[in-house]
């Protein structure tokens, strides 16, 4: 497995070009609306049901539920990234996987262990970056998945 190469090159992109998401900035005084955060990852696989126990039992994602009753998965607050990269971009995903998911974790070195246990090959960045620590690992389909501990949460 490959360490996903995207971890320094959005630390470059967020600090070298801090307004590329602003370059057509309007000058007009109203106040434009923006979204609040993700309210939703959508994605196909061969065996959903399966798939979404995987994540349940190994990330701690709860599945979608199935009435209007239930809450679903809540996340913390936190910085997320939402970036796209130029589709020849070396080192962000496996060939044929179109995206990779970046998910925060509170300590890097508890899940990995946990993720062990359950068998799951997990690969830690040997780096401490500016932003933080970073492992990669694929859930059963081969979709890459990338863990983040932030350096202000848990233990560096």
């Amino acid at each position: 497995m490959k360490i996903f190469a995207i971890v320094p090159l959005a630390a470059a992109l967020l600090i070298t070009m801090p307004g590329i998401a602003l370059a057509e900035q309007d000058d007009s005084n109203a106040e434009r609306q923006k979204v609040e955060g993700i309210g939703g990852f959508f994605f196909r696989s061969e065996n959903p049901r399966e798939l979404a126990a995987w994540y349940e039992r190994h990330l701690g994602i709860d599945p979608v539920p199935t009435t209007y009753e239930v809450e679903p998965w809540q996340q913390e607050a936190g910085p997320t990234v939402f970036s796209p990269f130029p589709r020849a971009t070396q080192g962000m995903a496996p060939e044929g996987k179109e995206w990779v998911i970046n998910l925060r974790v509170r300590d890097l070195d508890a899940m990995v262990a946990q993720l062990e246990a359950d068998g799951i090959e997990v690969e830690v960045d040997p780096e401490t970056y500016p932003n933080g620590r970073f492992a990669g690992l694929n859930d059963p389909e081969g979709n890459p998945i990338q863990l983040w501990q932030p350096i202000d949460s848990g233990e560096e």
